[in-house]
């Protein structure tokens, strides 16, 4: 491992979640938040495919400023488990759950980005319908695909989606094309440090993880055929809503966090113009601000 993903790779430890070993960072607050400030409920975050938990590296220290953050690597994903078997946004909520409930956690905060807003919309409904007995008192949401009559697949998503659900072969997906299409949703013109990006493909490749992408990319057409049951949630339930959005994302495009705002019209939303569909690493002190100043 470069640097970078074994300073991540450092910071966490793996837990046995419903049988698989899972990577997770448990970060306590930092205990230098001003002494006006209130310790919040700890911080769930949800991360995105293809990428892990290493996407908010860059923030996790500042987010974890005045509250508890928890991290986590979906099986299938950055340093977890990898098994060769079919996987699904309701099963990664079940993971979810699961690390909370081990965690001993009963109030949390979620922060989502990209397939973790629909993992977290699952979440949200079974908190809604009283399967899952936790008290969301916040929401902090960015860059996911949560109509799906918005969304804009990449050449990737749709080649990914067009494939057998089964394991890839070896030469099918490169470390150039894996990370040429990540660099292709960010904002025209930036270029992440070759550090990185090296962890990225790291994370993706671990134990074999990106002969398992066109298994992972199942969840287009879960998205799809369950929207009425992800969406939903994510617009209705009661808790604090935060939308951080960059504008120049080219899958979740600004129509979608348009529509967002309208349906929730109570909710904090900040567009990040200039920015694509990973906030937290293109512009991450913009992202940090864009926080403070939705809670200030």
């Amino acid at each position: 491992m470069n640097q970078q993903a074994e300073a991540w790779r450092e910071r966490g430890h793996h837990r046995t979640i419903l049988g698989d070993e899972v990577f997770v960072v448990d970060l306590p607050a930092q205990g230098d938040h001003r002494a006006d400030e209130e310790i919040l409920p700890p911080l769930l975050v949800l991360h995105g495919f293809p990428t892990s938990s290493f996407d908010f590296h860059r923030v996790i220290d500042a987010l974890s400023r005045t509250r508890r953050v928890v991290l986590f690597d979906y099986p299938g994903f950055g340093l977890s488990a990898k098994p060769d078997r079919p996987y699904s946004l309701v099963g990664q909520a079940d993971v979810a759950q699961a690390l909370v409930t081990d965690l001993g956690i009963d109030r949390l905060g979620l922060l989502t980005h990209d397939i973790g807003d629909t993992v977290g919309g699952e979440l949200l409904a079974r908190q809604i319908d009283g399967s899952w007995p936790v008290e969301v008192t916040d929401r902090i949401l960015t860059n996911g695909t949560l109509f799906m009559d918005l969304v804009v697949l990449s050449a990737g998503q749709q080649m990914l989606e067009a494939l057998p659900d089964e394991r890839l072969g070896d030469d099918l997906l490169t470390r150039e094309s894996v990370l040429a299409g990540v660099v292709a949703t960010y904002a025209p013109g930036h270029h992440p440090p070759s550090d990185d990006l090296e962890a990225t493909w790291q994370m993706i490749s671990h134990q074999g993880g990106h002969r398992l992408m066109a298994r992972l990319a199942r969840y287009i057409e879960e998205r799809r055929r369950h929207e009425a049951r992800f969406t939903p949630p994510v617009l209705i339930h009661p808790s604090p809503l935060t939308v951080v959005w960059g504008t120049a994302d080219p899958i979740a495009v600004p129509a979608m966090v348009d529509r967002l705002a309208v349906e929730r019209p109570d909710a904090t939303v900040v567009r990040l113009d200039g920015v694509g569909h990973y906030p937290m690493v293109e512009a991450p002190q913009r992202f940090v601000d864009a926080l403070g100043v939705a809670s200030s």
